[in-house]
């Protein structure tokens, strides 16, 4: 039997696809929350002469 014919080998690269998209999704949304976190601290301190970047900005842009 062929391996593209065995069902096995089919649902074994349905599993590692659907484990790879869980994944990104999973990065995906850590940098999203991280991001707001970050904002969410700069809002706490009241901090209205700063114009840079707080890291968990670029940390959640990265993961995103």
């Amino acid at each position: 039997m062929s391996d593209l014919n065995d069902p096995r080998v089919f649902f074994a690269a349905e599993r590692t696809l659907m484990a790879w998209n869980r994944t990104g999704l999973t990065l995906m949304a850590f940098g999203f929350v991280l991001e707001r976190f970050g904002l969410f601290l700069h809002m706490l301190r009241q901090d209205a002469g700063g114009a840079g970047r707080d890291l968990s900005f670029w940390i959640g842009i990265a993961f995103i």
